[in-house]
């Protein structure tokens, strides 16, 4: 039996935006959700620093309707002058550690929730690839943080896969750690 064109366009269709599905499908929407209806719940508001992910996680956030109700704003600071300028990095931190490090991934929330007067603000820096990876800092390494009213908390990870399967996997990631955050945080 043969298929229909509709169903034959349909099927390319599907090829041709299966690689975005990481970030805009059901998975990524279903944390994007929760974490909506937990700042909603809580007339909170939200923040994001992103290096690596250049944006991702606010696209992700922004997907969203009515996001605006509880997204103040994202910086993408690539360049480590902007951690400093716009994030307020300490540049110690980032001439001793580093961009990519728990410290800076911390400095970076804590700069975002202040930049952006958020209740919370997420951060994430790491070394997508393919090159910029040592021994000590491999491609793959990805370090996060949530800043919150009570305290900030960072992450290691080590993600494989090429630029973009290490950029969603950290996308995901900091929403997930943010949603569990949440329902952890007392309301």
């Amino acid at each position: 039996m043969r298929a229909s064109l509709p169903q034959t366009a349909r099927n390319v269709l599907r090829g041709l935006f299966a690689p975005a599905k990481p970030v805009y499908g059901e998975d990524m929407m279903a944390l994007v959700n929760d974490i909506a209806a937990a700042l909603t719940g809580r007339n909170q508001t939200l923040a994001t620093a992103e290096s690596c992910t250049g944006g991702q996680v606010g696209s992700a956030l922004t997907s969203l309707p009515g996001s605006s109700d509880w997204y103040r704003g994202g910086i993408v600071a690539y360049a480590n002058a902007i951690k400093h300028t716009l994030l307020d990095v300490p540049a110690e931190i980032l001439a001793s550690h580093g961009a990519v490090s728990p410290e800076t991934a911390r400095a970076m929330a804590e700069g975002a929730r202040t930049a952006c007067a958020a209740d919370w603000a997420v951060a994430v820096t790491g070394i997508a690839g393919p090159g910029g990876g040592t021994p000590a800092k491999p491609v793959g390494l990805v370090y996060m943080a949530v800043a919150g009213p009570g305290a900030t908390r960072t992450y290691e990870h080590r993600f494989p896969g090429d630029r973009e399967d290490i950029r969603t996997a950290a996308a995901k990631a900091i929403l997930q750690h943010l949603a569990e955050t949440l329902h952890a945080a007392p309301a």
